[in-house]
């Protein structure tokens, strides 16, 4: 279950930038996971309860988005969504040469920060600098 390893490494991630930023709380992470990972959100999610136990994101939701899987096709350019997961070929000319274009995210898209104050909830991205692939 390589979920859980995954997990421990988002949870270490969010609290160095709790520490960095000096966040007052953690509501929610949010992940685009990619359907080529062959990452189980639900082993995801119970890796992430298991590992947030007992820290200051012991309460923090955990949001998941999957990422379809994108190909460019190398012969004629037709841009489409792979619907076979198993199955990379053009839609348009039949080619199997493809380039694959989304799909292999596994990222902290952004997390949401209650600031303390009444009904301050706020989206904080991750920069460039600070974004991380798991």
């Amino acid at each position: 279950m390589h979920e859980l390893a995954i997990a421990q490494n988002i949870v270490d991630h969010v609290l160095t930038q709790i520490e960095l930023h000096s966040y007052q709380r953690v509501e929610t992470v949010a992940l685009r996971i990619g359907d080529l990972t062959d990452i189980v959100p639900e082993a995801l999610e119970f890796g992430f309860e298991v590992s947030t136990r007992e820290t200051v994101l012991a309460d923090t939701r955990l949001r998941i988005e999957t990422v379809p899987i994108r190909c460019s096709c190398d012969e004629c350019g037709t841009a489409f969504v792979v619907a076979d997961r198993f199955l990379f070929q053009c839609p348009n000319c039949g080619s199997y040469s493809v380039t694959v274009l989304q799909g292999t995210e596994l990222e902290i898209a952004f997390l949401e920060i209650d600031d303390g104050e009444p009904d301050e909830i706020r989206e904080q991205s991750i920069s460039d600098k600070e974004a991380r692939t798991v």
